[in-house]
């Protein structure tokens, strides 16, 4: 049962139904500059509006007390458990659309991902509800697993020191015997 804290689940982020239109203008912009793509705009509209709500329904983030949990994907589905510990940074970008339709992509990155060249996040995930309450929530949990770890490296660490004072008066009680058995024989 040691387990069951780590599936204990503190916040479901929501999103926000209004990331489908962006995900569709975004598709429609696309085909819009391709020129040729011009005549699949309508097709585009019908069938992407399915697309990005079902893709939008198979999107989830879940904070716990020691992991993010994501879930994505509609062919390829995608579950990422990134430990608390190790993000770096939760950033948010926002796009001029984006500004407009007041969404936002919230990036998590890790140590390991800064650095690589897909642009440095380990995961993306665009349209959270009142994103910003729930960046604070990860990183507010974050610092509290971080807080919990040092105190109790600490706590152990005086422990050690305890353990250590009982072991030298037991040895001291140990030379008292032998030199008491000693002294006798």
């Amino acid at each position: 049962m040691g387990g069951m804290s780590e599936t204990r689940i503190l916040k479901e982020a929501e999103f926000d139904p209004k990331v489908c239109t962006y995900w569709l203008l975004g598709g429609g912009l696309l085909l819009l500059i391709t020129v040729v793509g011009i005549p699949l705009i309508p097709l585009w509209i019908l069938i992407g509006l399915l697309i990005t709500k079902k893709y939008l329904e198979h999107m989830s983030c879940t904070l716990t007390e020691k992991s993010l949990i994501v879930r994505k994907g509609l062919l390829n589905r995608i579950e990422k458990t990134v430990p608390l510990e190790k993000i770096t940074d939760l950033a948010l970008k926002q796009g001029p659309i984006m500004r407009a339709m007041d969404l936002h992509t919230l990036t998590i990155e890790t140590a390991g991902s800064s650095g690589s060249a897909g642009g440095g996040a380990l995961v993306g995930l665009t349209g959270i509800v009142d994103v910003i309450k729930f960046r604070n929530q990860v990183l507010a949990q974050r610092d509290l697993l971080e807080d919990r770890k040092s105190h109790s490296g600490a706590a152990s660490a005086a422990a050690t020191a305890s353990d250590v004072t009982v072991l030298e008066e037991i040895r001291d009680t140990l030379q008292r015997i032998e030199q008491h058995v000693a002294n006798k024989g």
